[in-house]
């Protein structure tokens, strides 16, 4: 694989960046990389132990320590009351990544109401009252930017994934409609859309076979795999100034895959 040289976006050391979901896997990437550029970072996550780690790991490190705050996201009053204490301590953010999801497997026949409520809830509900919540805090800052996090699973059709594939297709629908909205306060709103990112969660629920993952990779136009660092990259480039007309966009990261 070639090296890969990370960029610097000196615009955003010391820009308060929330991150949902930042305790593992693309979303801890995402915490990694805006505190390896200066940022003031807050996450939250319902894993208390991986996101306690993570934020000392990084104070270790010597990078500005984030705060984490343990929360359930599908508890949109308690999302409300997290965001709320994050702008009492660190002030208005800049920037937000709405990163939770679960892209769970579902037997279509035996999905529920109360289960396709849960899919919606943990892939899509909360990004939307986060960024509620957030866009008056960018409009103090006179701009800011939002970055949701689709997938490619409703564009391909995958299997087994009706209501996940739904919520991340409102996702790019929820994009589309609030950058409209905000885009006169100079507030940008993208999504990302990841290939097939083999996170140790992935690896143990859906990808425990080798030869499943040559084959997904083998229908990629770049060969090499796509790892959390490469949607990282993508979210500080549409969080930086050198983004700043770019909005009402879905990216896909996904090596050309078809």
């Amino acid at each position: 694989m070639t090296m890969v040289t990370a960029s610097r976006y000196a615009g955003l050391e010391g820009r308060l960046v929330i991150v949902t979901g930042g305790a593992s896997g693309i979303g801890a990437a995402f915490v990694r990389g805006f505190a390896g550029q200066g940022a003031r970072v807050a996450f939250l996550d319902r894993q208390v132990e991986e996101g306690e780690a993570l934020a000392a790991a990084l104070a270790a490190e010597g990078a500005l320590e984030p705060l984490f705050l343990p929360c359930d996201l599908t508890d949109i009053a308690a999302l409300r009351a997290a965001l709320a204490r994050i702008h009492e301590a660190r002030g208005p953010a800049a920037v937000l990544v709405n990163n939770a999801a679960n892209d769970q497997r579902q037997n279509f026949a035996e999905v529920t109401v109360e289960s396709f409520d849960g899919m919606m809830a943990v892939n899509f509900r909360h990004a939307f009252f986060a960024a509620q919540a957030v866009v008056p805090q960018m409009r103090e800052l006179g701009g800011g930017s939002i970055i949701n996090m689709s997938s490619i699973a409703w564009m391909n059709g995958a299997a087994d994934m009706q209501a996940y594939s739904a919520a991340k297709a409102a996702v790019v629908g929820f994009t589309n409609s609030l950058a409209r909205e905000v885009g006169p306060d100079r507030i940008r709103v993208n999504a990302i859309a990841p290939g097939m990112v083999i996170t140790p969660r992935q690896r143990a629920l859906w990808y425990p076979d080798e030869r499943k993952i040559a084959e997904m990779r083998a229908r990629q136009c770049i060969p090499d795999a796509i790892a959390p660092e490469d949607i990282a990259r993508l979210a500080l480039f549409l969080a930086s100034d050198d983004s700043r007309l770019i909005t009402k966009q879905c990216f896909m990261v996904n090596g050309g895959s078809r």
